[in-house]
């Protein structure tokens, strides 16, 4: 079908590389066609620490993606999180004339590229520039000013920025590997295009995207991103103060979270006990499971005691009909919706991508949500464009037409 694309998708996280390869149909579910998924080393909360570790790393997953596809990944979208991240609300304005002709998509544009127009330090750069509203000569709260007559144009945009050394340490990587990045998309915007409904994102809502290194925050209101943050703790720092308190390895920490973890020490029985390799002995030792939960619930509880913080600091919690929508490796630990809800005070669900097809059923795990998202981000920008991605690739249009064009594109006046 002249409709169909192949994409692919590298979500770089603290703990796990996951590659993606789908068909992307217009009306119709993501179809998954292979995926790669790795652990993440020379990878820091987020951050590239090691350029050949985290290079292998994401070789071997691309690998494993490929190879049940049967394409050859040549361009994919990449995502991006840390602590690096920061974001402002900003404004932009374009004159439209006389008012005697419609605004047109270059007055967007230029609204827009305004509204971009921010002072940065040389080691910073902008990764998103997303509209939140427009005003037509004070006419207020326009979502699609397209067509409309007008003399001034103005735009409320949500920008995000990031490091530049952090994002070409990522780039770097990827294309270490022959891989071209179609766009670098940060990790809780990606999330959200997997997981949230539509009502929601009018109705306000706030995404937790809790990962291994970091915390991602989005907050969503009338369709549009209104807050972005990542916070710099996540489900290692819960595993960390288990390993500290208990004295014994990561490893076992991380194991007995996910196996015996719960975010509600109260809930589990007093009886319960369990068995862990300690440091300085021989075999195993003999633990409360309430105590091993108790540590969870107070690392949990005051992950969430920041976010909640943040969030009456903007001014947005008012805002938030629809609750929270938790996501994120972590977010199916047991009890954590409970303490969440405790915290908040409002409506709390765990968000799983459900919009694919195909035989890979476990991607419906919240740990995945960023990694479908980034192939729901690449089906809205490679549907935007009648073209037809060449057989035996992978990638937004397909290696040297999508170079070419792009070439191309930057030339024509």
């Amino acid at each position: 079908m002249a409709s169909d694309r192949i994409i692919a998708a590298i979500d770089i996280g603290t703990t796990k590389i996951c590659v993606l390869v789908g068909r992307v149909t217009q009306g119709r579910p993501i179809q998954i066609l292979g995926t790669g998924i790795m652990p993440a080393n020379g990878l820091s909360k987020g951050v590239i620490t090691d350029i050949e570790q985290a290079s292998e790393s994401i070789r071997e997953a691309i690998r494993k993606a490929e190879r049940p596809s049967g394409y050859t990944i040549r361009n994919a979208y990449v995502s991006v999180g840390g602590a690096h991240i920061g974001s402002q609300n900003c404004d932009g304005v374009a004159a439209i004339g006389r008012g005697d002709r419609p605004i047109i998509r270059d007055d967007l544009d230029r609204a827009l590229e305004n509204a971009r127009a921010i002072p940065l330090s040389h080691n910073r750069q902008i990764l998103h520039s997303i509209p939140r509203e427009y005003t037509i000569d004070e006419q207020r709260n326009i979502k699609n000013p397209l067509g409309m007559i007008g003399y001034r144009l103005e735009v409320e945009a949500h920008v995000i920025t990031g490091s530049r050394t952090a994002i070409q340490n990522i780039v770097r990587c990827v294309e270490d590997n022959n891989v071209q990045t179609a766009e670098i998309v940060l990790q809780p915007l990606a999330s959200c295009e997997a997981v949230l409904t539509d009502d929601e994102r009018r109705q306000g809502v706030a995404l937790i995207d809790i990962g291994g290194g970091t915390t991602d925050l989005a907050i969503v209101f009338g369709g549009g991103f209104w807050e972005t943050k990542v916070f710099p703790v996540g489900g290692n720092h819960i595993s960390n103060d288990i390993g500290w308190a208990l004295h014994v390895p990561f490893p076992a920490a991380e194991d007995a979270k996910v196996r015996y973890g719960h975010a509600v020490a109260s809930e589990v029985p007093e009886s319960d006990m369990l068995e862990m390799p300690v440091f300085g002995g021989e075999g195993h030792q003999r633990f409360s499971r309430r105590q091993l939960c108790q540590l969870v619930e107070e690392r949990v509880t005051e992950m969430f005691e920041m976010v909640h913080k943040h969030v009456h600091d903007v001014g947005v919690a008012d805002y938030l009909a629809a609750g929270i929508v938790l996501t994120g490796g972590c977010s199916d630990l047991s009890g954590i919706r409970t303490v969440a809800e405790r915290v908040f005070g409002m409506p709390v669900r765990l968000g799983s991508p459900q919009s694919m097809a195909g035989r890979f059923e476990s991607l419906t795990n919240p740990k995945f949500a960023t990694a479908v998202g980034l192939l729901e981000w690449g089906r809205k920008k490679a549907l935007a464009e009648p073209t037809v991605t060449p057989e035996g690739e992978a990638g937004p249009d397909g290696g040297f037409w999508w170079w070419l064009r792009s070439a191309l594109n930057r030339l024509a006046p």
